[in-house]
């Protein structure tokens, strides 16, 4: 049996691409080889525009409220506050959770199995033996879909990864806070009344506890019993080539990332999903690209610059004083986070 669209991967990006595609009349399945609830290591603040889009799918997963973004190195601080609607503080569970659910009621069909074999010509895909229209490649941050097609790009030698747990603490602040050291960062996240959720990126190999040691203001917060165990991910610099061959476009991580160091990749996600099905419907696949570029292109330039500053040492030791000194910037900055994709 034809359908419209093959999703692969059924995490955040493939379910909402799974529902955009769904509300616009195509016909969608979605494969994933893993089943149940989807846990990842990610930072867990939806920012506001991630909120809205997923209330206009009619996803609404409970969470903390956010207000905005706090830096702090040491007893110095500087934080500034969204524009507009607030963000929300969500545990990846209950977001997955959420979206299940929504693409239950559209009646998606979601399969427990994997892409592994694609053709294509100018008519169509086969995935795996099934005749489709088009293919999304939403399969993650490293993606066997990007690498199959030929699209994976070396990242460079520098990486840096993530690792996250939860700790059973009331939340002390509405804010993400970002907490810098010399060779990481630790982002706190409240997701829940009694919880937060505790992120760590670093270019060290060390374990979570040997990390956070390097956070002593923080850890003294730190004070309850973990609720989770540690996740980790990476590398996380992923680079493609191109978002679209032929009739496979790519969507989310998949597509290439740069680093969570500014936490909008749902937001990311959930603005490609929707940029895709639109190509799809259009007919013009290709025109997806450049709708990519337009939707990454302010995060790709605050994360670069970002990341620049963060390694050089003269430069990463003043980041957090320069952003109190220059409120107005630090502002823009958050409030750029806030803004839609």
């Amino acid at each position: 049996m034809s359908v419209d669209v093959v999703v692969a991967g059924g995490g955040p990006a493939g379910l909402a691409t799974a529902l955009y595609a769904s509300r616009a009349g195509l016909s969608v399945v979605v494969r994933e080889p893993r089943g149940g609830t989807i846990d990842k290591a990610c930072g867990e603040g939806l920012m506001p525009g991630a909120v809205t889009r997923l209330a206009r799918l009619g996803v609404d997963p409970a969470g903390q409220e956010l207000r905005g973004i706090r830096y702090q190195s040491g007893a110095t601080h500087a934080e500034a506050y969204f524009r507009g609607p607030p963000g929300r503080g969500v545990r990846r569970t209950a977001l997955h959770e959420a979206l299940r659910g929504a693409v239950a009621a559209a009646g998606v069909e979601v399969e427990r199995r994997a892409v592994t074999e694609v053709r294509q010509d100018e008519r169509g895909v086969v995935v795996d033996g099934t005749p489709a229209r088009y293919l999304v490649a939403a399969d993650g941050l490293h993606s066997p879909l990007r690498r199959s097609l030929g699209l994976d790009v070396p990242a460079g030698r520098r990486r840096r990864f993530g690792l996250r747990r939860h700790v059973g603490v009331a939340p002390w602040t509405d804010l993400v806070e970002v907490h810098w050291a010399e060779h990481a960062e630790a982002y706190v996240t409240p997701v829940g009344p009694g919880e937060v959720g505790v992120a760590v990126l670093t270019t060290r190999r060390l374990p979570y506890d040997a990390q956070l040691a390097a956070f002593p203001v923080l850890a003294e917060r730190l004070l309850g019993e973990p609720t989770s165990a540690v996740r980790g991910a990476g590398p996380l610099r992923q680079r493609s080539r191109r978002r679209v061959a032929g009739r496979v476009l790519l969507v989310g991580d998949a597509g290439g990332y740069v680093d969570a160091l500014t936490g909008e990749g749902i937001s990311l996600a959930l603005a490609q999903a929707e940029a895709a099905v639109g190509a799809v419907l259009a007919g013009r696949p290709a025109s997806y690209e450049a709708s990519w570029r337009r939707i990454v292109r302010r995060y790709r330039l605050l994360t670069e610059v970002l990341l620049a500053a963060s390694e050089a040492p003269a430069l990463r030791s003043r980041l957090v004083p320069a952003a109190g000194a220059l409120p107005g910037l630090f502002g823009w900055c958050v409030g750029e986070l806030g803004r839609p994709a």
